[in-house]
């Protein structure tokens, strides 16, 4: 059974998304970033940049256990071990594989600083806000555009570049977006919504999360703690 070290964020909910796609057993260990469970010791040693997700795989390409960090490296890695979700011929494969670089190296930054300059950062800084809501909406478009001569992300088939990006959009309020203006992705977005696994995979660990972040939670994430050296 893999062992999943998470937390709802967009990043856990990848993850999630793509064990319950797939089926495959896994057991959920909730990381709380808010308290700062991420630089424990027994975690870093799976995940040395002490963010979520990471997995544990005991029955790894070798038949020995393997750990994985990076959300887009454990999407492959579960796309190869169960050889779903990502195109088997060549081109298809790079496709995808283009799409799922532009949410690691795009989406979800942006959108990350979108949600931390407009909700969390204690002083409002109108050029950071402005700066990162264009971006958003700048990425929407890109999206929009895609999908206006694509059925998915990366073509015609669902797969991993879909599930890596449909989490960090659920959120399209915080980042100063009207979804309903980019009415091809919105298409896309309620479709992908409406898939079973999808609910169960965002679902996971929804529980915990408290909706209002405490200042031992930001400076868990945002503060001094987070440049220590670990």
């Amino acid at each position: 059974m893999i062992e999943v070290y998470s937390w709802p964020t967009p990043n856990g909910h990848k993850v999630h998304i793509m064990l319950e796609e797939c089926g495959l057993p896994y057991r959920v260990i909730p990381v709380d970033i808010g308290s700062g469970a991420q630089f424990g010791s027994a975690f870093l040693a799976i995940s040395p940049n002490n963010k979520i997700p990471a997995i544990v795989d005991p029955d790894g390409p070798d038949g020995r256990p393997i750990s994985l960090f990076e959300s887009g490296a454990i999407l492959l890695y579960l796309a190869g071990k169960t050889g779903r979700f990502m195109p088997e011929d060549t081109r298809g494969k790079y496709e995808a594989l283009q799409w799922l670089m532009f949410q690691m190296g795009g989406v979800g930054p942006m959108l990350g600083q979108a949600h931390h300059f407009r909700i969390y950062a204690p002083e409002k800084i109108a050029y950071a806000i402005d700066r990162y809501t264009n971006e958003a909406k700048r990425l929407y478009g890109v999206m929009d555009k895609r999908l206006a001569s694509s059925t998915y992300i990366a073509g015609k088939q669902y797969g991993i570049a879909d599930m890596a990006i449909f989490p960090w959009l659920r959120s399209w309020k915080n980042q100063g977006v009207e979804m309903g203006e980019y009415p091809h992705l919105k298409g896309w977005f309620d479709e992908i919504a409406a898939r079973p696994a999808v609910q169960r995979g965002v679902e996971v660990l929804a529980n915990a999360r408290q909706p209002q972040i405490t200042d031992k939670a930001r400076e868990m994430l945002f503060g001094a703690t987070q440049y220590k050296r670990h």
